[in-house]
C-alpha cells in the first residue's frame, strides 16, 4: 500500500472574508516539485476558523539524522507567504517514546542564548554557531533552557536537524530559597509551591507564558515536546497549563521537571504530563524507577554537570539509556560557561568575569560558568568526551584471531553503510604496525548490529591496541567529507603485553660505580661519579637529587594527598579540608639501610598526618638507589577509614623550571582521568610543560593524564623517567596545587619558577557532584590498603 500523509494546516485570517478561500496552498519537495495543493475551508476548531487538508504520498520524514524539509507557500491576491515544513509523528507507547514508531533516544543538551561580549543578546550568526557545534560533537536535541529563543533558533533546528523541548519562560526557582524558621528539605519542598506555583493569583501569568511559547512556535518539527518551565515547584498554575497545551496540541508530548516537588496539603493531577523529568538522578534512583514498571517514560532533562574540569560521569548514563528503553536519553547541563570578557590581561590572557566580580551583592559566583565550551565557544575536555561517548557505532565484540569484529549502530534513522566507513589501526607501544580502511558492505540498520573483519597482525612484544575511527561518508553541509565522529580503542593480547619502551626507560641509567653512603641525624647522604642523592629521615623522602653536578629538584620530595579541588569537587572539598588534607605532609618515625657495593636500600616508616588530626596513612616504604642512579619505591598504605576518599596519592617532584619537554605514554592527548577518558586513546605523546595545562576560568585540578606506562620529562641535559609496576597517573605544570587552590581567575595564575611533576598512583575521579550524584564507589580513590610502586630513572641525553 502507498504511504500517503494527510498534512492538515489550521488558520485564521484578518480583513476581508473571502481571503481564506482566495489563498492556494502549495508543498514542494527538495527538487522544487509540487507535492500537494489545497485551498482553506471554515473549521469547528475552537482556536482556528480555517483548516486545509493536503495529501503527500510517500512522503519523506523528517528527523534530526535526516531533516527532510517540505517548502510551503501560502499564494494570495495580495500576499506569499513561504515557510518550510517537516513530518514526523511522535507518541508514546507504555513508557517508551516512539518518534516516527522508533525508539526515541534523545542525545541532548541544554542552552541558553550567552555571548561573552554581546550577553543575551545573540544574532543568527551565534545561534548558528552552537548548533553546528551540537552537530559536530554528535547531540541530537537541545532543551531551550528556560525560555523561549528567536524564531530562527528553532527554524535552524529544523534544518540542522536536533530534536527540541520548547521551554516557557517560567522560572520562579527563587521561592525554594524563602526564608523558613525550619529550613530542613522536606519543608522547602513543602513551603515551595505556595508563593507562585500553587497560587491561584498566578494562573493567568502562567497561561499567558506557556500560550506564548506554543502558540508562536506551534508549526515547527523539531519540536517534540513541551516544557512548562524551570524548578518552580507544582501547583495549581502548571496544573491549567498543561491542560490547555494537551487541548491545543495534542501531537506533541508535556513534560515538566518540577512536577516532581509539591506540597502534602492535597492531590495534584499529573495526568497532563506524558514524561517524567528528573534532574541529576543518582543511578540507583533511575534503576529505582524502573523497577517498578512505570507507566510514563523517565527524561534526563538536567543530568552530568559540566562545570570546570568535568563532567566524569557520561560513558556511566549512556550504559544506563541504553540499558532502559524508557530511559529516553538526558540533557547535559549546559553548553557554555557565562563569563563576561573584560578585555586581555597583561600576560595575554583573557579576563572574564563572573559572580560576584563587579562587586555585586548577591550572586552565585561561578556557577553560572557550567558549560561543555568556554565563553568563546572554544570546547571543554568534557565536550571532546561526550562526542566520543557518543559516538554513532561501537566495536561490541572483537576476536583477534578471526578478526571479526561486530558493531552496533547507535544511530536511530541512518543505515551506517550510507553514513560512515571506517580506518582503523594497530599499535604496539605507541607505534602503528598496520592500517586500513574498509567501506561497508552490507548493511547495519539503526540499533541493529552487523560484522566487519579487521586484520590487526598483533606483534608477539608490546602493548597493543586496535583503534577503530568512526569517519563520515560524505559532508553535509555542517561537517566535512572524513569528518572524525568518533572511535573504540580496544585492547589486544599477546605473549608479552609489557610496553618495551617503558622496560627499557627502567633498565638503562646513568652510568656510576660504587655508591659512599654517608648518615648523619638526620640524612642519608649517597654518591658516586654519577649522582649525588640527600635522603631526609625525618620525613622519609628524598631532600635533594643531582646528577653531573646539577640539581634536579628545587625543593624537597613529597607524599601528596591534595588537588586544588574542581568545581565538581565543591562538596566533597568541605569534608577534605575539614580533614586537613590540604595541609598534610610526611612523618617518618623509624628509618634504617643496608648499603651494598651497587645498590642501597632504605626502610622507613612513615606517615602523611596534619595538625590537630590522626594520621591519615600508615606507610612502609622501601627505597631502592642503585648505582645507575635509578630511584625505586614500594610503599605499601593503610588508610584510616574515618576519613573521606583522597583526592590523589602520590610524588611530586619541584624540578627546575628547565625540564619544560614533556614525552609519555598513555592516555592523551587531552587531560585524561579515570572516569573521564574516552575522548582520548593510548599513544606516545610529547608537549611542552604550558601546554599541559588546561586553562579554566575558575583555576583547578588540570591536565592529568591517566593508565600511564611512563613519563619523561626533559631538559637539554637529562632526562627523568617515571614508570610503576602498575600504571601510573601524572602532572607536569608550571602552577602549583595551592596557586590553582587558592586562585579567582585563571588570568591571576602566577608561575612558580619550576617544573611541577605530580607522579600519582590515581586521582579520585571527577564525576559530576557540583550539582549531580555523589562519585561512584568505583571512582573513589579509598581504598583501605593499596600499593604504590614507581621508578625514577636519569638519562642523559
Amino acid at each position: 500500500m502507498t504511504p500517503i500523509v494527510h498534512v492538515s494546516i489550521c488558520a485564521n485570517f484578518l480583513g476581508e472574508s473571502n481571503a481564506a478561500e482566495n489563498t492556494k496552498i502549495v508543498i514542494r519537495n527538495h527538487e522544487g516539485n509540487t507535492v500537494a495543493t489545497g485551498t482553506f475551508k471554515k473549521c469547528d476548531d475552537e482556536n482556528f476558523a480555517y483548516e486545509a487538508v493536503l495529501d503527500i504520498t510517500n512522503p519523506v520524514l523528517w528527523n534530526p539524522e535526516q531533516p527532510y524539509l517540505y517548502q510551503v507557500l501560502f499564494l494570495s491576491e495580495n500576499e506569499v507567504i513561504i515557510d518550510r515544513i517537516g513530518i514526523r509523528e511522535i507518541h508514546c507507547e507504555g513508557s517508551v517514546i516512539y518518534i516516527n514508531d522508533v525508539k526515541a533516544k534523545f542525545k541532548g543538551v541544554n542552552r541558553h542564548d550567552s555571548d561573552p561580549v554581546t550577553g543575551s543578546a545573540v544574532n543568527m550568526e551565534q545561534i548558528k554557531k552552537d548548533l553546528i557545534m551540537m552537530k559536530q560533537h554528535n547531540f541530537n536535541a537541545v532543551r531551550s533552557s528556560h525560555y523561549p529563543n528567536s524564531p530562527y533558533f528553532y527554524q535552524l533546528c529544523d534544518e540542522y536537524g536536533l530534536f527540541v523541548i520548547a521551554e516557557a519562560d517560567n522560572e520562579s526557582h527563587g521561592t525554594q530559597t524563602q526564608y523558613l524558621k525550619n529550613s530542613e528539605w522536606e519543608n522547602v519542598v513543602e513551603q515551595w509551591n505556595k508563593r507562585i506555583a500553587n497560587n491561584p493569583d498566578f494562573i493567568p501569568a502562567t497561561m499567558d507564558r506557556t500560550r506564548l511559547c506554543v502558540e508562536r512556535e506551534k508549526n515547527r518539527p523539531c519540536i517534540v515536546m513541551w516544557s512548562m518551565g524551570n524548578e518552580c515547584g507544582y501547583g495549581c498554575t502548571f496544573e491549567e497549563s498543561l491542560k490547555w497545551t494537551k487541548e491545543f496540541d495534542p501531537t506533541r508530548l508535556t513534560t515538566y521537571e518540577s512536577a516532581f516537588y509539591q506540597s502534602t496539603d492535597r492531590e495534584y493531577d499529573y495526568s497532563n504530563i506524558d514524561v517524567v523529568g528528573r534532574m541529576y538522578p543518582a543511578f540507583s534512583e533511575i534503576d529505582e524507577y524502573m523497577e517498578k514498571n512505570p507507566d510514563k517514560p523517565l527524561l534526563l532533562v538536567e543530568y552530568c554537570h559540566a562545570m570546570g574540569n568535568g563532567p566524569g560521569d557520561l560513558e556511566d548514563y549512556f550504559e544506563l539509556i541504553q540499558k532502559y528503553d524508557s530511559l529516553c536519553g538526558g540533557f547535559v547541563w549546559e553548553w557554555c560557561d557565562h563569563a563576561i570578557y573584560k578585555g586581555q590581561a597583561e600576560n595575554g590572557k583573557g579576563i572574564y568575569y563572573y559572580g560576584g566580580d563587579h562587586g555585586e551583592e548577591i550572586h552565585d559566583g561561578n556557577f553560572c560558568m557550567d558549560g561543555l565550551v568556554y565563553p568563546d565557544r572554544t570546547p571543554h575536555t568534557g565536550l571532546k568526551e561526550y562526542k566520543n561517548v557518543y559516538r554513532p557505532a561501537r566495536v561490541v565484540s572483537y576476536d583477534q584471531i578471526t578478526g571479526k569484529t561486530v558493531l552496533h549502530n547507535y544511530m536511530n534513522y541512518v543505515d551506517l553503510k550510507d553514513y560512515l566507513y571506517l580506518a582503523y589501526e594497530t599499535t604496539a607501544d605507541g607505534k602503528i604496525v598496520n592500517s586500513g580502511c574498509i567501506r561497508l558492505a552490507e548493511s547495519i540498520a539503526p540499533q541493529q548490529e552487523g560484522t566487519v573483519i579487521i586484520s590487526a597482525n598483533i606483534p608477539e612484544r608490546g602493548k597493543c591496541f586496535l583503534k577503530v575511527k568512526y569517519l563520515l561518508k560524505s559532508g553535509n553541509g555542517l561537517q566535512e567529507t572524513d569528518s572524525l565522529l568518533g572511535f573504540d580503542e580496544i585492547p589486544l593480547q599477546n605473549e608479552d603485553g609489557r610496553n618495551q619502551n617503558a622496560v627499557m626507560l627502567m633498565e638503562t641509567g646513568l652510568v656510576g660505580g660504587f655508591i659512599k653512603v654517608t648518615e648523619s641525624n638526620r640524612y642519608l647522604e649517597m654518591e658516586n661519579n654519577a649522582f649525588h642523592y640527600v635522603f631526609n629521615k625525618l620525613t622519609g623522602l628524598f631532600e635533594n637529587m643531582s646528577a653531573a653536578g646539577e640539581n634536579i629538584l628545587d625543593r624537597p620530595m613529597e607524599l601528596n594527598i591534595w588537588r586544588a579541588p574542581t568545581d565538581n569537587d565543591r562538596k566533597i572539598k568541605l569534608e577534605w579540608m575539614d580533614a586537613h588534607y590540604d595541609q598534610s605532609y610526611v612523618r617518618a618515625y623509624e628509618t634504617s639501610y643496608q648499603a651494598e657495593e651497587s645498590k642501597v636500600t632504605i626502610f622507613t616508616h612513615i606517615a602523611v598526618v596534619a595538625a590537630t588530626v590522626q594520621k591519615v596513612l600508615d606507610i612502609h616504604a622501601v627505597w631502592e638507589v642503585t648505582s645507575d642512579g635509578a630511584v625505586s619505591v614500594k610503599m605499601n598504605m593503610v588508610k584510616d577509614m574515618e576519613f573521606p576518599m583522597l583526592p590523589r596519592f602520590g610524588l611530586r617532584l619541584f624540578l627546575k623550571d628547565n625540564f619544560k619537554n614533556v614525552t609519555y605514554y598513555g592516555i592523551g592527548p587531552d587531560e585524561s582521568y579515570v572516569d573521564k577518558c574516552r575522548s582520548g586513546s593510548h599513544g606516545v605523546y610529547t608537549s611542552k610543560v604550558e601546554d599541559l595545562h588546561e586553562d579554566y576560568l575558575r583555576p583547578q585540578e588540570n591536565g592529568s593524564h591517566t593508565d600511564c606506562d611512563y613519563v619523561c620529562v626533559s631538559n637539554d641535559k637529562m632526562t627523568l623517567s617515571a614508570a610503576g609496576k602498575k600504571t601510573i597517573a601524572f602532572n607536569a605544570s608550571e602552577y602549583t596545587q595551592e596557586e590553582l587552590t587558592n586562585k579567582k581567575h585563571g588570568y591571576e595564575l602566577e608561575k612558580c619558577g619550576s617544573t611541577v611533576l605530580c607522579i600519582d598512583y590515581s586521582q579520585n575521579g571527577i564525576g559530576s557532584n557540583s550539582c549531580g550524584p555523589v562519585l561512584s564507589e568505583k571512582y573513589q580513590l579509598n581504598e583501605e590498603k593499596f600499593t604504590f610502586d614507581v621508578k625514577l630513572v636519569l638519562h642523559n641525553r
